[in-house]
């Protein structure tokens, strides 16, 4: 595992108290009620989480992406509900406006974005355009004095408390992608029912159309036709984040068990006295660190902007499979109090999920995997 500075460090412990405090005490109270966690989103924008990544000329808060890993990380292991939309806000969400936007686009929205007072969403996929981002039928037509956005997207994080969107769009049959800004408050800007979800339920999700919504040219995010150029600057960044996000709900149940194993009392002793549980123990300990490191390994590639494609889908890849396997058998310890509502084991099982299909499927990482091998 990477030497962690000063300064990380001091991330990691900060973070690490905020979740044991305000997150975990909460956090199957927000999944139960699947109700946006408006003062914990709000408390994480005070702790800055919000512009870790951007520099402090922008408003940010200038650290590493070591660091910014390492909060994900604790944000997740309380409550993957809130670690969903607060990385939504802090990397998908705003990182566009911080590239292409205009000063009006800046201080009225990035700026209060960053402080956590408004809450942005990315609108890529469609019904029919999931992995497949090429399929987008989306289109932006270019009138004389901007934009015309006709289409509809699905599977929208934050979409039913979203202030404004970064929506991905075909401009006048153009082969490739591009990205425009567009206010939630619009004109012609409808947000669907929210999705019920397994797990993640305090992470709101819905379908969102857009019927002639005109936008002004201004409202183009970068040149017309670069948007999947552009996705690419963060798409590495996307896939180590939700590494992180499966190591911290990993890190949970493997704790919850732990504790568990060490109290549960049968045939006169703590059932983690037992070799057959001892045995599992060392596997997830050996996956949880293995996946830890490599994450952050990718995460420091990041930082010294070394190329990391492969790098980031195999942290992707691994740490997600891991923290599923994880707390599958993190749920066999406790056995039937593993599947009882009550504790929190179940919502990790349902949690995890999350993980495995964000930033892109097992299955889709596995094929880019082996292009980046030259296969």
């Amino acid at each position: 595992m990477i030497a962690l500075t000063d300064i990380q460090k001091e991330v990691q412990k900060t973070f690490q108290e905020f979740t044991d405090k305000h997150v975990k005490p909460v956090a199957s109270k927000i999944d139960e009620e699947k109700q946006f966690p408006h003062t914990l989103f709000k408390q994480v924008g005070d702790l800055g989480f919000f512009g870790m990544r951007y520099p402090q000329s922008e408003g940010g808060e200038g650290l590493d992406v070591v660091s910014y890993i390492l909060a994900v990380m604790e944000l997740s292991r309380g409550s993957m509900s809130l670690a969903a939309a607060c990385t939504m806000q802090s990397l998908m969400g705003t990182y566009f406006l911080y590239r292409f936007g205009n000063t009006e686009i800046k201080e009225h929205y990035f700026l209060e974005a960053l402080k956590g007072n408004k809450i942005g969403g990315i609108c890529m996929t469609e019904p029919d355009a999931g992995s497949d981002l090429m399929s987008i039928k989306t289109t932006a037509t270019v009138t004389a004095d901007g934009f015309i956005l006709n289409g509809q997207k699905t599977w929208i994080t934050s979409a039913p408390v979203a202030n404004f969107f970064t929506v991905f769009a075909r401009t006048n049959n153009h082969d490739q992608l591009s990205i425009f800004f567009v206010p939630a408050t619009a004109q012609g800007v409808m947000i669907g029912k929210n999705i019920e979800k397994m797990g993640v339920r305090a992470s709101l999700t819905s379908e969102v159309a857009f019927d002639n919504v005109h936008l002004p040219p201004h409202y183009l995010l970068g040149e017309i036709g670069s948007g999947t150029k552009c996705l690419r600057e963060i798409l590495a960044e996307i896939r180590i984040m939700t590494g992180a996000l499966a190591i911290g709900i990993a890190t949970a149940a493997y704790q919850d068990a732990l504790e568990y194993a060490n109290t549960r009392i049968q045939f006169g002793k703590p059932v983690g006295k037992f070799q057959a549980i001892q045995l599992k123990f060392a596997d997830m300990a050996v996956k949880l660190e293995t996946a830890k490191s490599y994450v952050l390994y990718a995460a420091s590639l990041s930082d010294s902007n070394q190329p990391r494609q492969k790098e980031s889908m195999i942290a992707k890849l691994y740490a997600s499979e891991c923290a599923a396997s994880i707390c599958d058998e993190a749920s066999r310890v406790l056995a039937s109090y593993g599947y009882a509502t009550e504790y929190n084991m179940e919502r990790y099982l349902r949690d995890v999920r999350f993980t495995l299909i964000g930033g892109g499927t097992s299955e889709i990482l596995k094929i880019n995997i082996a292009k980046e091998m030259g296969l």
